[in-house]
């Protein structure tokens, strides 16, 4: 398996008034397709702005991105948002479902961006229900989900166009213990079962028990980067 995501000489400064504030130093890191890794560390430690510059959300201050072959950091913007649609899932802490809308349409939202037809987006929402356990509930709206049914909506929104990439930030912040780890064992289980490669920014340890690779990130930097024996999930 090659890289499927590979960052050379990534570096990316904020700038606060007169000064510059340097939230990626110089990132080098490949992560291969099928993948289950973890970006490890506190607040402030730059892994959010990695999966941001990864997903082509923001821009590096220097240094080079690719995502599955294709340079991106140069890339424009609707060609930039194309592969973001077809080759890249995003799982967000907040959720970030349409509260209006049911979780059926919540994961058909993206889809129709496809322009498929309506008998493929209706098949395909069913099915990612499904795998996400959410069978029977397509028609609620997000006001009559747990937090934890909120959450597994927002995972299969984000495998509705079936990506090659799936990018988390802080995907168990808001849940309780037992919801945290049934939506681990559920993104472990559908990257075992698909290949979708997973990388999740987290500081959760029960997240990077169950990644078979963590990737330890401190003051913008890399400071480790081991593969490891991973929780069977269930």
């Amino acid at each position: 398996m090659g890289a499927i995501i590979r960052c050379r000489g990534v570096e990316k400064i904020y700038r606060q008034g007169a000064v510059d504030v340097p939230a990626l130093r110089g990132i080098d890191l490949d992560i291969e397709s099928g993948d289950f890794a973890t970006l490890a560390g506190p607040s402030g430690s730059g892994k959010t702005t990695l999966l941001s510059l990864i997903g082509g959300l923001d821009r590096p201050t220097a240094g080079e991105i690719s995502v599955d072959g294709e340079p991106i950091v140069k890339m424009e913007k609707n060609r930039l948002a194309d592969l973001r649609l077809h080759k890249i899932g995003f799982v967000f802490q907040a959720y970030s479902l349409i509260p209006v809308l049911s979780a059926a349409e919540n994961v058909e939202f993206i889809l129709r961006l496809l322009d498929l037809p309506m008998h493929e987006r209706e098949a395909r929402c069913k099915e990612v229900l499904r795998e996400v356990g959410l069978e029977g509930l397509e028609k609620r709206r997000p006001s009559r989900l747990s937090g934890g049914q909120q959450q597994r909506v927002a995972v299969a929104r984000a495998l509705g166009p079936k990506p090659a990439i799936v990018l988390a930030d802080e995907p168990t912040a808001n849940l309780d213990s037992k919801n945290a780890e049934e939506l681990i064992a559920l993104m472990a289980h559908l990257n075992a079962t698909s290949g979708i490669t997973f990388l999740i920014a987290t500081h959760d340890s029960r997240v990077m028990a169950h990644s078979r690779r963590r990737i330890e990130m401190m003051d913008g930097k890399i400071t480790a980067d081991e593969r490891q024996d991973a929780t069977v999930a269930a």
